[in-house]
């Protein structure tokens, strides 16, 4: 029942989210095709709902070739592949605004699992891959509350990108996600569009775990009290 209210609520918050942001949608357009490589979004087959792929929008933060350039799939902070608009854009979350389209289209829910490309997405517990979609994959989600600091986690580990993510970061995000669909309901998804705002203004914040106290304890390297922040 709760999947035809979340579908809902989908289409009148995105509808209204896109209305409500074309002023600052626009600007970024233009500034984007001022600078850089000129060019304003970035689409990527992505994984979705009962491993459907579709593919996602995002503003370009990077260069083009980026996923052949050292790093891959994989962005650490100060990533010299990123556009100096970019930075900007990724440090605040603008850069996943155009995937209000996708959550109109469908494709994609407010609130759920981001949705992976294949290599970020094998890496990922076996069981964890079996029901991880069977919800709409999210704008927003727990995983990326608890990991919005991942790509300092990734320049800082000492270890190849991808090693680190496949050892630490995959199956801790995969744990989280299963939580979201033990506890999957209208409220929840209120909450965490709520604080995903609130640690965008404040990243240092400790609400996170006062709210969901029963979140699963997340042993990451660099990710400090993550389990209980």
């Amino acid at each position: 029942m709760y999947s035809f209210v979340k579908r809902g609520m989908d289409i009148v918050l995105s509808g209204l989210a896109l209305l409500l942001l074309s002023p600052l949608l626009i600007p970024v357009c233009v500034g984007l095709l001022l600078t850089g490589e000129h060019h304003v979004f970035y689409l990527q087959e992505r994984i979705g709902l009962r491993n459907k792929k579709f593919g996602i929008w995002k503003f370009a933060t990077m260069l083009k070739n980026s996923p052949n350039l050292a790093g891959g799939l994989h962005t650490t902070r100060r990533d010299p592949r990123v556009l100096p608009l970019g930075h900007f854009l990724r440090r605040t979350k603008i850069n996943e605004l155009p995937q209000l389209i996708n959550i109109l289209l469908g494709d994609m829910s407010i609130v759920g699992p981001r949705p992976l490309v294949d290599k970020t997405f094998d890496p990922y517990p076996e069981h964890v891959k079996r029901v991880i979609y069977n919800v709409r994959p999210g704008l927003t989600g727990i995983g990326s509350i608890v990991f919005r600091d991942e790509e300092r986690l990734l320049s800082e580990s000492g270890m190849p990108l991808a090693q680190f993510y496949a050892q630490h970061i995959a199956p801790a995000k995969g744990e989280l996600e299963l939580w979201y669909q033990r506890h999957l309901s209208f409220w929840t998804d209120c909450l965490i569009i709520f604080l995903t705002a609130w640690v965008i203004v404040f990243p240092q914040s400790r609400l996170l775990h006062r709210v969901f106290k029963d979140l699963p304890e997340v042993k990451v390297p660099g990710l400090e009290g993550a389990g209980r922040t």
